[in-house]
């Protein structure tokens, strides 16, 4: 799905762009999901499980430009790539054509300027315009700033996965379903 341009002043007066994330981006993004995966535990994959090759971002991320329904926002603070947010179909079914999954992560050190939630907004409503009628993510039940920010934007949470992810130490972590109507 194509999306253009939008620019907004994020909370430090920083101006912050959102645009598709484009097969150009493909190693800046590489780069982005094995450092994000290191800065927190609340995402699915540790960094050395990220293994895509750049011809084959640049693929997927093509992909996403042509794609009716599928969208990878991605936000640029001074040209530099910053974070994601994605609206990715459940299925292709019928019966799943109304649902849609969304991701989100930003570098640790842009959490908390108001980033995420502009580029949530911005993914609801494209997903909305695409024809969503219902948005859904999951998010570890321990992340309170995310499920707090979720909440915010309407999304209400449906039940918890016990024991959805397991750490390299061992630790476990539960997670919650969430989802938002549109």
């Amino acid at each position: 799905m194509r999306f253009g341009p939008l620019t907004f002043r994020d909370r430090t007066g920083a101006d912050i762009v959102i645009r598709n994330a484009a097969p150009e981006d493909a190693d800046a993004l590489i780069r982005y999901l094995k450092v994000i995966s290191a800065e927190t535990p609340y995402l699915v994959r540790e960094p050395e499980e990220i293994t895509i090759t750049a011809e084959a971002e640049r693929a997927f991320l093509e992909g996403l430009m042509e794609s009716e329904r599928d969208l990878m926002l991605a936000a640029f603070a001074d040209g530099r790539h910053i974070g994601n947010c994605s609206i990715m179909s459940v299925g292709p079914q019928l019966r799943y054509r109304h649902r849609c999954s969304v991701g989100i992560a930003l570098y640790r050190e842009f959490w908390g300027r108001g980033i995420g939630r502009k580029m949530m907004e911005t993914a609801l409503d494209a997903a909305r315009q695409a024809g969503y009628e219902q948005a859904e993510l999951e998010a570890v039940a321990g992340n309170t700033a995310a499920v707090s920010l979720y909440e915010s934007l309407g999304f209400v949470t449906c039940g918890t996965l016990p024991c959805n992810m397991k750490y390299k130490d061992g630790r476990y972590a539960d997670t919650v379903w969430m989802m938002k109507r549109l």
